[in-house]
């Protein structure tokens, strides 16, 4: 069945997945968005922070405008199609002609069924692997699953609208993608660099905060040529953030390993671990369930 005709069907984002199941489209959020230039044909809608539900709006969303088409990275939460392609049709009037899914969860792919069937969706095998087990994926809700997946790098279109996609590693999930548009010198990380504050782990979905900073030092050591970075939420920044947050998340993993040696439990590591003196414009949000995923992890 045709992705358009099925698009009633799409559950709430509440079955969506681990991690983006308390969150819920706002109006206010999808009035208020915005399609902002990066550099030359890449621009972003962005997302934010997900603090306040009420404004919660989603991933960042790359729109990436090709010669024969748009490629658009991540789908926000559901009943954020007909506004993802208002906001790209403001930049071009080209179709969109590809999506990638950095990775699993509802605020990256639940608009996936939002564009015409003709787009072809691409993510990693894993990332698909874990969206078949979604229950919105699940009947004819797998129209909407990627139709190409790849295992270690895969390179599409070329010269100016060449993107090189790479796994690195588990991390965020079991699957994601980090795209890098070379003729640009940018970066879209998913939420493998979400924010400036301790990352959320999804170990329902092959997460892992022990192997995170090392995959994240694997991207840092490998890609060549990038100064500027799309996160998975908060504004674009650059890749001296990329490395702050993959140092940030070796520091954590070493202060909780450092705890846990010393015989400490869980609930003295979350009160004892502290980075905020060496990262004082992180948050801190995030980091008890960050460091409790983390000890549960450690031997």
């Amino acid at each position: 069945m045709a992705r358009t005709r099925i698009l009633a069907a799409l559950v709430t984002v509440g079955l969506l997945s681990v991690g983006a199941a308390a969150w819920q489209p706002s109006q206010g959020a999808i009035d208020g968005a915005t399609i902002e230039q990066v550099k030359g044909n890449l621009y972003v809608i962005k997302g934010n922070t997900p603090v306040d539900r009420s404004v919660f709006s989603g991933g960042n969303v790359g729109v990436f405008v090709m010669d024969r088409g748009v490629a658009v990275v991540d789908t926000k939460l559901p009943g954020w199609g007909p506004t993802l392609l208002e906001r790209i049709r403001e930049v071009t009037n080209k179709p969109v002609v590809t999506i990638i899914n950095t990775h699993t969860h509802g605020d990256h792919v639940g608009s996936n069924d939002g564009f015409p069937d003709s787009v072809n969706i691409v993510a990693h095998a894993n990332t698909k692997a874990n969206m078949e087990r979604m229950e919105n994926f699940q009947g004819d809700g797998a129209a909407f699953l990627p139709d190409q997946v790849y295992e270690d790098r895969l390179t599409l279109g070329s010269g100016a609208d060449q993107m090189d996609l790479y796994y690195f590693g588990v991390g965020h999930t079991s699957g994601d993608t980090f795209i890098v548009y070379p003729a640009l010198g940018v970066m879209q990380t998913g939420d493998m660099f979400p924010w400036r504050d301790a990352p959320f782990l999804d170990v329902n979905n092959g997460g892992s905060g022990v192997a995170l900073p090392e995959t994240l030092g694997r991207a840092v050591d490998t890609i060549d040529g990038v100064d500027t970075v799309v996160p998975g939420h908060i504004p674009v920044t650059t890749w001296e953030s990329l490395q702050e947050f993959q140092r940030f998340t070796a520091d954590l993993l070493a202060a909780v390993r450092q705890a846990k040696q010393n015989g400490q439990t869980a609930d003295q590591a979350v009160v004892g671990v502290d980075l905020s003196s060496r990262y004082p414009e992180y948050n801190s949000t995030r980091v008890e369930a960050a460091i409790r995923v983390i000890y549960d992890e450690l031997p």
